[in-house]
């Protein structure tokens, strides 16, 4: 009775293991097919308003109100970029961003390094509390603080200087808690090691921590950039005169000054501010996924 059943079982073909096989690919091929047409939606809704902006900035003035649309210039001219130049100071602008900038984005990264390295390794009464009250920073929109900011950088004398621009943003909750939470993720045995050579705190920081931690800092590096070179409703405040302002102050100038309907100079100086974060970003997104991912450890 037993080996009939064997050679029955044998000979019998196993049809359910094949179908289900088969079926999954032919699956697979339609979840990565939607997947991949999604993704090209997405990217042309991005895309397509962005191609338009450039393209419009070299079209003659003639094709950018043309019906039906002209998507690529017949010839390439530079003069919305001399008339948006010369209508607004594009110059003292663009100085004035990567001096803010550049400050503004490289104290907020050492603020955020020194923090998170305290709240990482560091001992202290009410730690927990203090990160807590941290996080909760994270959940206050940044115009609840705007009246404050003001009234405190007037008192200082401060308005319209770069240190005015950049001061009240120096603390960045973001920064703090990514950088703390890659920072957990690193491998206790090397620090270990390196604190038994006789290493303090800061020489690990500098030459250990750091080193491994290079993504998580682009990230918040790229992200501090990105937000010093795009603000627009604290630098508009704190200044009132036209050197001290930064580039997104200067396309609503630019706006003003050439009218709603000049959108060959508009979208040449947009296309001037636009243009170097988005070749920063192209540099650096590379490190950016290494960076958030890093900092996916619960603690």
């Amino acid at each position: 009775m037993t080996t009939t059943i064997e050679r029955q079982s044998e000979q019998s073909p196993s049809i359910t293991p094949v179908n289900a096989a088969a079926r999954r690919p032919r699956k697979f091929r339609i979840r990565s097919l939607g997947g991949t047409l999604g993704l090209i939606a997405v990217g042309l809704v991005f895309l397509v308003p962005f191609y338009w902006m450039l393209s419009s900035a070299f079209k003659p003035e003639a094709e950018i109100y043309q019906w039906p649309l002209q998507w690529i210039p017949s010839t390439i001219t530079f003069d919305h970029f001399a008339r948006a130049w010369e209508a607004v100071p594009f110059g003292q602008f663009f100085v004035n961003s990567v001096i803010v900038t550049a400050a503004g984005s490289t104290l907020k990264v050492l603020l955020a390094v020194f923090s998170a390295h305290a709240f990482a390794f560091l001992r202290f009464p009410g730690k927990k509390f203090v990160f807590f009250a941290v996080l909760g920073a994270l959940m206050v929109p940044g115009h609840v603080t705007l009246l404050i900011n003001y009234i405190t950088i007037g008192n200082l004398g401060l308005l319209n200087t770069y240190a005015g621009i950049f001061l009240p943003g120096l603390a960045s909750a973001f920064g703090t808690f990514l950088l703390r939470q890659h920072f957990l993720s690193l491998p206790k045995e090397v620090l270990e090691a390196a604190e038994l050579d006789g290493c303090g705190h800061l020489r690990r920081l500098i030459h250990f921590v750091l080193p491994m931690s290079k993504p998580a800092v682009v990230t918040v590096a790229l992200i501090a950039v990105i937000d010093e070179w795009n603000d627009f409703i604290w630098p508009l405040l704190v200044t009132n005169t036209l050197q001290a302002r930064t580039l997104p102050i200067g396309l609503m100038f630019l706006k003003e000054t050439e009218g709603v309907d000049q959108w060959g100079p508009i979208m040449a100086g947009t296309s001037l501010v636009i243009l170097p974060m988005l070749l920063l970003f192209l540099l650096a997104q590379r490190y950016i996924v290494d960076g958030l991912a890093g900092a996916a450890v619960r603690r």
